[in-house]
């Protein structure tokens, strides 16, 4: 008699897409991330291997579950971009991303980012950037060989991958794109839009009044001419 042997059952294994945790604890955590990740995006609008995301779970580790970040907003560069439920390094050519960033809020625990800071270390990130809003303070690690470095000076630092400069004033932090133009909210890039639409209707107003003009002066000069040719008066030696 031939023993039948039974196939290993394969075991699917779940990867989630989220923890049931909010993204943000307050609304000016919220509002950073936001602003970061929206702004990084419009910054590589034009560049179709930059996946940028927020609070999207990134899997490094294939058949692991348990081994997961969602950086408030990471950049990765060399994937396209595109809709994703979560990042799963292994069909992403196995590139993690290379800048994450994390907004501080009180609930975060000091256990807590040093999870995060060894994840990110071990897993492949090349900047790591924390903002804690509430007490307006910005640190930034820079990848060197396994480990990370502490950018010293941060004030005025220029991210090596980005391109964008941070600047630190009194009460908050301003990020700049490679062009000089300042990181805005949704809110104040509306009114930007706004302030530009104003401004080209009022040159448009401007123009078409000087033409209006330009159109009367036209008119009286040829009733001039037209009345000197009534006087008998020959307006071609004028």
């Amino acid at each position: 008699m031939v023993q039948q042997v039974t196939p290993e059952t394969t075991i699917e294994v779940i990867y989630p897409e989220s923890d049931g945790q909010p993204m943000a604890d307050n609304t000016e955590q919220f509002t950073w991330i936001v602003k970061i990740k929206e702004n990084l995006e419009i910054l590589f609008a034009s560049s179709a291997d930059v996946f940028i995301a927020g609070d999207l779970f990134w899997y490094p580790v294939k058949g692991n579950p348990n081994i997961k970040q969602a950086p408030d907003t990471m950049v990765v560069f060399g994937r396209p971009k595109g809709k994703r439920s979560f990042y799963l390094q292994w069909n992403e050519d196995n590139i993690p991303p290379q800048v994450v960033f994390e907004i501080l809020s009180p609930g975060n625990t000091l256990k807590e980012m040093t999870k995060k800071l060894q994840f990110y270390q071990r897993y492949g990130v090349e900047e790591y950037y924390i903002y804690d809003p509430a007490k307006n303070d910005l640190n930034g690690l820079l990848s060197s060989g396994d480990r990370f470095e502490v950018i010293e000076e941060m004030n005025g630092w220029v991210s090596p991958r980005l391109g964008i400069r941070f600047q630190i004033i009194s009460d908050t932090l301003e990020i700049f794109s490679p062009t000089g133009k300042k990181f805005l909210s949704s809110v104040e890039i509306d009114q930007l839009r706004e302030q530009e639409r104003q401004a080209k209707e009022a040159a448009l107003q401007a123009k078409e009044a000087a033409l209006q003009e330009l159109e009367k002066e036209r008119d009286r000069y040829q009733e001039l001419l037209a009345k000197l040719k009534e006087k008998g008066i020959d307006t071609d030696n004028l």
